[in-house]
């Protein structure tokens, strides 16, 4: 192709040129988001949420006899859900700020910069679950 000092003879090229540039650029755009795709998905974090069971609330926390939990009546059903929805309430930030204390313990206050680093909390109320049971 010619290359003219004429200004409308120049418009070919610098299209060209523009196109080639938009492509890279959606081509970046669709990298960084196929990348950022799965930290985004994460959500809020991988805490250790424990799955809540119909029969072992029904036994344990309830104390209902066998019987009636195995027949699961929809009264029964309803106040398992309500009490779910308030043990979720809570538990996620309570692991959050757990999570948060580990953190500060481990990286701030007992941070040794001459020393190795120790990869488990020095803590061992912060890795051992509560074995106290919430209040009614």
């Amino acid at each position: 192709m010619l290359f003219c000092a004429y200004a409308p003879c120049n418009k070919a090229p610098k299209l060209r040129a523009m196109s080639r540039m938009r492509v890279r650029l959606l081509t970046g755009l669709l990298v960084m988001a196929a990348l950022c795709a799965p930290a985004a998905a994460q959500g809020s974090g991988n805490y250790a949420v424990k799955e809540m069971n119909f029969d072992l609330w029904c036994q344990e926390q309830a104390r209902l006899p066998i019987e009636r939990c195995d027949k699961r009546t929809p009264q029964d059903e309803a106040t398992f859900q309500a009490y779910r929805g308030k043990v979720e309430a809570y538990e996620v930030p309570y692991l959050q700020q757990k999570n948060s204390a580990a953190r500060l313990d481990n990286d701030i206050l007992r941070n040794d910069p001459v020393g190795a680093r120790r990869t488990e909390p020095r803590r061992p109320d912060i890795i051992a679950p509560s074995t106290t049971t919430p209040p009614r």
